[in-house]
Protein backbone atom coordinates (compact mmCIF):
# COMPACT_ATOMS: atom_id res chain seq x y z
CA UNK A 1 0.00 0.00 0.00
CA UNK A 2 1.43 3.33 -1.04
CA UNK A 3 0.34 6.31 1.06
CA UNK A 4 0.62 9.90 -0.02
CA UNK A 5 3.36 11.85 1.73
CA UNK A 6 2.59 15.28 3.14
CA UNK A 7 4.95 18.26 2.84
CA UNK A 8 6.19 17.65 6.40
CA UNK A 9 7.39 14.21 5.30
CA UNK A 10 4.75 12.23 7.20
CA UNK A 11 2.40 9.90 5.41
CA UNK A 12 -1.30 10.74 5.29
CA UNK A 13 -2.06 7.47 7.08
CA UNK A 14 0.32 8.30 9.93
CA UNK A 15 -1.26 11.74 10.33
CA UNK A 16 -4.74 10.21 10.30
CA UNK A 17 -3.75 7.72 13.02
CA UNK A 18 -2.12 10.40 15.17
CA UNK A 19 -5.16 12.68 14.88
CA UNK A 20 -7.53 9.82 15.67
CA UNK A 21 -5.46 8.82 18.68
CA UNK A 22 -5.37 12.44 19.88
CA UNK A 23 -9.16 12.76 19.63
CA UNK A 24 -9.69 9.43 21.40
CA UNK A 25 -7.33 10.27 24.26
CA UNK A 26 -8.91 13.68 24.82
CA UNK A 27 -12.35 12.04 24.90
CA UNK A 28 -11.34 9.20 27.22
CA UNK A 29 -9.44 11.36 29.72
CA UNK A 30 -12.28 13.89 29.91
CA UNK A 31 -14.82 11.09 30.26
CA UNK A 32 -13.07 9.13 32.99
CA UNK A 33 -10.84 11.60 34.85
CA UNK A 34 -13.04 14.43 36.07
CA UNK A 35 -14.47 16.04 39.18
CA UNK A 36 -17.94 17.58 39.20
CA UNK A 37 -17.97 21.05 40.74
CA UNK A 38 -21.14 22.89 41.82
CA UNK A 39 -21.06 26.28 40.09
CA UNK A 40 -23.76 28.93 40.24
CA UNK A 41 -26.56 26.38 40.36
CA UNK A 42 -25.85 24.89 36.92
CA UNK A 43 -22.81 22.81 37.81
CA UNK A 44 -19.61 22.16 35.95
CA UNK A 45 -16.54 19.99 36.03
CA UNK A 46 -12.79 19.88 35.97
CA UNK A 47 -11.49 17.20 33.63
CA UNK A 48 -8.09 16.16 32.34
CA UNK A 49 -9.09 16.16 28.67
CA UNK A 50 -6.96 19.26 28.17
CA UNK A 51 -3.82 17.32 29.13
CA UNK A 52 -3.64 15.12 26.01
CA UNK A 53 -4.94 18.07 23.98
CA UNK A 54 -1.90 20.11 25.02
CA UNK A 55 0.51 17.18 24.64
CA UNK A 56 -0.62 16.43 21.07
CA UNK A 57 -0.66 20.14 20.19
CA UNK A 58 2.89 20.52 21.48
CA UNK A 59 4.11 17.42 19.67
CA UNK A 60 2.25 17.72 16.35
CA UNK A 61 1.19 21.35 15.98
CA UNK A 62 -1.91 23.41 15.44
CA UNK A 63 -3.86 21.11 13.13
CA UNK A 64 -3.64 18.12 15.47
CA UNK A 65 -4.23 20.35 18.51
CA UNK A 66 -7.34 21.87 16.95
CA UNK A 67 -8.75 18.50 15.86
CA UNK A 68 -8.04 16.89 19.23
CA UNK A 69 -9.69 19.71 21.14
CA UNK A 70 -12.65 20.26 18.86
CA UNK A 71 -13.68 16.66 18.24
CA UNK A 72 -12.45 15.14 21.51
CA UNK A 73 -14.27 17.56 23.80
CA UNK A 74 -17.38 17.92 21.62
CA UNK A 75 -17.71 14.12 21.61
CA UNK A 76 -17.24 14.13 25.37
CA UNK A 77 -20.10 16.61 25.72
CA UNK A 78 -22.33 14.54 23.43
CA UNK A 79 -21.63 11.25 25.21
CA UNK A 80 -21.71 12.48 28.80
CA UNK A 81 -24.96 14.40 28.97
CA UNK A 82 -23.60 17.89 28.29
CA UNK A 83 -25.07 17.89 24.77
CA UNK A 84 -25.97 21.58 24.78
CA UNK A 85 -22.27 22.41 25.19
CA UNK A 86 -20.97 20.29 22.30
CA UNK A 87 -20.99 22.95 19.55
CA UNK A 88 -19.46 25.50 21.90
CA UNK A 89 -16.77 23.08 23.08
CA UNK A 90 -16.05 22.24 19.46
CA UNK A 91 -15.23 25.89 18.74
CA UNK A 92 -13.58 26.82 22.04
CA UNK A 93 -11.47 23.69 22.55
CA UNK A 94 -10.57 23.67 18.86
CA UNK A 95 -9.28 27.22 19.21
CA UNK A 96 -7.35 26.28 22.36
CA UNK A 97 -5.70 23.35 20.57
CA UNK A 98 -4.90 25.54 17.58
CA UNK A 99 -3.33 28.24 19.80
CA UNK A 100 -1.23 25.75 21.75
CA UNK A 101 -0.14 23.99 18.57
CA UNK A 102 0.71 27.25 16.85
CA UNK A 103 2.85 28.30 19.81
CA UNK A 104 4.61 24.93 19.70
CA UNK A 105 5.35 25.30 15.99
CA UNK A 106 6.93 28.69 16.67
CA UNK A 107 8.75 27.39 19.77
CA UNK A 108 10.20 23.94 18.92
CA UNK A 109 12.80 24.21 21.72
CA UNK A 110 10.05 24.46 24.37
CA UNK A 111 11.37 27.70 25.81
CA UNK A 112 9.33 28.75 28.83
CA UNK A 113 8.38 32.33 27.87
CA UNK A 114 6.60 31.52 24.57
CA UNK A 115 5.00 28.48 26.18
CA UNK A 116 3.72 30.60 29.09
CA UNK A 117 2.25 32.99 26.52
CA UNK A 118 0.41 30.09 24.86
CA UNK A 119 -0.96 29.00 28.27
CA UNK A 120 -2.17 32.56 28.79
CA UNK A 121 -3.83 32.53 25.34
CA UNK A 122 -5.44 29.14 26.05
CA UNK A 123 -6.79 30.48 29.34
CA UNK A 124 -8.19 33.59 27.65
CA UNK A 125 -9.87 31.48 24.95
CA UNK A 126 -11.31 29.00 27.46
CA UNK A 127 -12.40 31.47 30.13
CA UNK A 128 -13.67 34.08 27.69
CA UNK A 129 -15.34 31.56 25.42
CA UNK A 130 -17.23 29.64 28.09
CA UNK A 131 -18.08 32.83 29.98
CA UNK A 132 -19.68 34.38 26.89
CA UNK A 133 -21.54 31.16 26.11
CA UNK A 134 -22.93 31.05 29.65
CA UNK A 135 -23.97 34.70 29.41
CA UNK A 136 -25.75 33.89 26.15
CA UNK A 137 -27.41 30.74 27.51
CA UNK A 138 -28.42 32.02 30.94
CA UNK A 139 -28.94 35.72 30.17
CA UNK A 140 -26.89 36.82 33.16
CA UNK A 141 -23.51 38.58 33.23
CA UNK A 142 -22.73 37.85 36.89
CA UNK A 143 -23.54 34.16 37.45
CA UNK A 144 -21.09 32.83 34.82
CA UNK A 145 -18.21 34.48 36.70
CA UNK A 146 -18.36 31.51 39.09
CA UNK A 147 -16.93 29.25 36.36
CA UNK A 148 -13.85 31.41 35.75
CA UNK A 149 -11.66 29.93 38.55
CA UNK A 150 -12.62 26.37 37.57
CA UNK A 151 -11.78 26.94 33.90
CA UNK A 152 -8.53 28.66 34.85
CA UNK A 153 -7.53 25.77 37.13
CA UNK A 154 -8.36 23.14 34.50
CA UNK A 155 -6.38 24.75 31.68
CA UNK A 156 -3.43 25.79 33.84
CA UNK A 157 -3.07 22.38 35.50
CA UNK A 158 -3.19 20.59 32.13
CA UNK A 159 -0.68 23.00 30.59
CA UNK A 160 1.77 22.71 33.49
CA UNK A 161 1.65 18.90 33.30
CA UNK A 162 1.79 18.80 29.50
CA UNK A 163 5.01 20.72 28.93
CA UNK A 164 7.45 18.33 30.67
CA UNK A 165 5.58 15.29 29.34
CA UNK A 166 5.64 16.59 25.77
CA UNK A 167 9.31 17.48 26.10
CA UNK A 168 10.12 13.89 27.16
CA UNK A 169 7.88 12.34 24.51
CA UNK A 170 9.46 14.51 21.80
CA UNK A 171 12.74 12.68 22.39
CA UNK A 172 11.00 9.33 21.76
CA UNK A 173 9.28 10.20 18.47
Amino acid sequence: MNSQVTPAGQSAIKILVINGLAIALVLVTAMFIHIRVPIAGVGGMIHLGDLPLFIFALLYGRRTGALAGAFGLALFDLLSGWTLWAPFSFLIAGAVGFAAGYAAEKNPEYRLAPYALSIFAANLITIGGYYLVEVFLYGNWLAPAGSIPVNFLQVTLAAILAMPLAKRLKKLI
